[in-house]
């Protein structure tokens, strides 16, 4: 999740990532934003949160879990706003969306 200082949501995208880093895969043991599976997050209708991400596998049996956790980590950072959650499969997940960080946190190098 990349943001730019010069996004007019710089400040809501960066409260919003670290509040998504508080969701923890629990497969994994890495926050969502670390595994890549956070593509974007939208501020752009001023009454709610929409978050467009994946998850490591179709039939991820944790999805309603991450998802959930996603929802209750915006909902807490941001109280006024309605949360929408769109779970997308392209582009599909891959090894390669884990940060440094998250793969640092998984013992991967």
């Amino acid at each position: 999740m990349e943001i730019k200082l010069n996004d007019p949501f710089a400040a809501e995208l960066l409260k919003a990532q670290t509040a998504l880093m508080q969701v923890i895969d629990p497969e994994l043991y890495v926050n969502i934003v670390d595994l890549g599976l956070v593509y974007g997050v939208d501020f752009t209708d001023a009454a709610k949160v929409k978050v467009t991400m994946t998850l490591s596998t179709p039939g991820c049996p944790m999805g309603d879990a991450i998802t959930g956790g996603v929802e209750n980590a915006l909902g807490a950072a941001f109280p006024e706003r309605e949360i929408e959650v769109d779970i997308v499969w392209e582009p599909r997940w891959n090894y390669h969306m884990i940060t440094d960080e998250g793969k640092a946190q998984m013992g991967l190098e």
